[in-house]
């Protein structure tokens, strides 16, 4: 059953209606890890930057204000961060574990996107970064 969220007063409830969409945004999350083809990069590692969108039904955390009825954003970290301690050659590969993992915790999560980001990588110019951004709907899965 869908919900959205309606305002009586002071007090929140739910009808049965359409779902109350919302995406939680973790943006541009640090990390120093070993991923990419080159032996230097495997071993030297380099700086990454990692965004991700999360879509998900978010009545029942407007009305009750219980974590329990939200998707966590810090446990979405974790996954990101362990996620990125397991080197990849690939940026694709590494972006697609990382969906992958927050869609197998959360069963809340409808769709979701991943930019991964190679801060200055090794191509022989100048340029901040090189990006792989995937996205996944739980429907389509």
């Amino acid at each position: 059953m869908h919900y959205i969220c309606v305002e009586i007063g002071h007090l929140l409830t739910h009808q049965s209606l359409t779902p109350l969409k919302s995406t939680i945004e973790l943006e541009n999350m640090k990390f120093y890890a070993y991923h990419g083809c080159y032996r230097e990069e495997q071993t030297v590692g380099n700086q990454f930057t990692v965004s991700v969108g999360l879509e998900t039904n978010s009545c029942n955390a407007v009305v009750t204000d219980n974590l329990k009825d939200a998707l966590n954003y810090q446990q979405a970290y974790e996954i990101v961060k362990k996620e990125m301690a397991k080197p990849s050659h690939l940026l694709e590969h590494l972006a697609g574990r990382i969906l992958d993992a927050l869609f197998r915790e959360f069963e809340l999560l409808e769709s979701a996107w991943v930019k991964v980001s190679k801060m200055n990588p090794p191509m022989g110019g100048k340029m901040d970064c090189v990006s792989v951004t995937l996205s996944k709907n739980r429907r389509d899965a």
